[in-house]
């Protein structure tokens, strides 16, 4: 790790992390603060399992990301394919979450409604939009891949990037544990 904090991409997002961490913290205090208020709850109204099966998607992306790096470290060979996995598994659990949106609006909670769908819908709308630019900065690294110069895309830009993908999963263990399987504890 201190070989990769040498590197000023890596350095550069692992300060930004730092800054997300801490929105991402109040916003896990302000949906546990108000998780049992009034109004609909999420042992009420959201779906685990479904949910659950989206999750690993995302996590999956963790490893072929780590694989896509490999393959880019060994000669670059299948170093797309990886990436174009790791961008799959990525829409596949946003398509979750907006089918979960979509589940929950058709309910008639929504982000207005009370304390549950404010702090639900900006934590994991949050957690989505990092998702989002995760894989515009993924396709970016698969685009260099396919259609750029022989160096690129550099490990530099991998790892940076690769930091940042590691991170919003991780995040999500943390959401998902807390919104989706607080209420079994």
């Amino acid at each position: 790790m201190k070989d990769l904090l040498k590197d000023r991409a890596v350095l550069a997002m692992v300060l930004f992390i730092a800054s997300e961490s801490v929105f991402f913290l109040l916003l896990v205090l302000a949906y546990v603060n108000f998780h049992k208020t009034t109004g609909a709850t999420a042992a009420a109204v959201l779906d685990p399992i479904k949910t659950g099966l989206f999750s690993i998607a995302l996590l999956s992306s963790s490893l072929t990301l780590w694989l896509a790096e490999v393959a880019h470290k060994k000669g670059k060979l299948g170093f797309a394919v990886w990436m174009a996995v790791t961008i799959l598994l990525g829409g596949i659990f946003l398509a979750g979450q907006g089918m979960e949106y979509a589940n929950l609006i058709h309910e008639k909670i929504t982000i207005s409604r009370d304390l549950f769908g404010s702090t639900f819908f900006t934590l994991t709308g949050f957690h989505g939009f990092h998702v989002f630019i995760g894989l515009l900065l993924l396709s970016l690294l698969f685009g260099l891949a396919v259609w750029g110069r022989k160096e690129e895309p550099s490990m530099s830009g991998i790892a940076s990037i690769a930091v940042y993908w590691h991170f919003v999963d991780a995040v999500w263990i943390v959401i998902f544990s807390i919104v989706y399987l607080w209420r079994y504890v």
